[in-house]
């Protein structure tokens, strides 16, 4: 029996989500590939406990969102403009919201991106966002309150109740 029995089903089966929290958390396709790949490496060695442990994919998330933010110092980040071109070009409104919406979390502290991508994208609770995040409960409250009156100020044009509702904190 190999050590490695199931890490290939799990990144098969869990791929695309993992791929999509690390693109929610970098904002680029490449740097989530590389983020992604840097933690599945980790991931590998200790494949055996975390497999017998039976929940490898709240560690993997986990492991991302420290990746994630022990990469601060190293990466700069560069976002596309909000401002659409001035002729030649078309574009819808949802595009463009999305663009400002991008750059204003690229705006975050590398925490509360964390916290606003593991509690309205990730959709996990208050307390699994805590864990993946190896603080309390409250301290994912605040952060979340803190990130959210941030980006509400970064971005007025999308604090209409249409363009954040995926941003309304609900108590569970």
């Amino acid at each position: 029996m190999d050590r490695h029995d199931g890490f290939r089903e799990f990144v098969l089966a869990r791929q695309q989500a993992l791929m999509r929290t690390a693109y929610l958390l970098t904002g680029d396709a490449h740097l989530a590939e590389d983020l992604l790949q840097s933690v599945l490496i980790n991931v590998v060695g200790q494949w055996p406990k975390l497999s017998a442990d039976g929940n490898p994919e709240a560690y993997t998330r986990k492991a991302l969102v420290n990746q994630y933010i022990s990469w601060r110092r190293r990466l700069q980040w560069e976002w596309p403009s909000a401002c659409p071109p001035e002729h030649g070009a078309s574009y819808d409104e949802e595009a463009v919201d999305r663009i400002m919406l991008r750059q204003a979390l690229a705006k975050l502290t590398r925490k509360q991106r964390a916290v606003i991508v593991l509690r309205f994208w990730e959709d996990l609770t208050k307390t699994q966002t805590a864990e993946a995040l190896g603080c309390s409960v409250g301290n994912v409250k605040s952060q979340t309150h803190r990130a959210l009156a941030r980006l509400r100020t970064l971005a007025p044009e999308l604090a209409d109740p249409r363009s954040l509702s995926d941003f309304q904190e609900v108590t569970p």
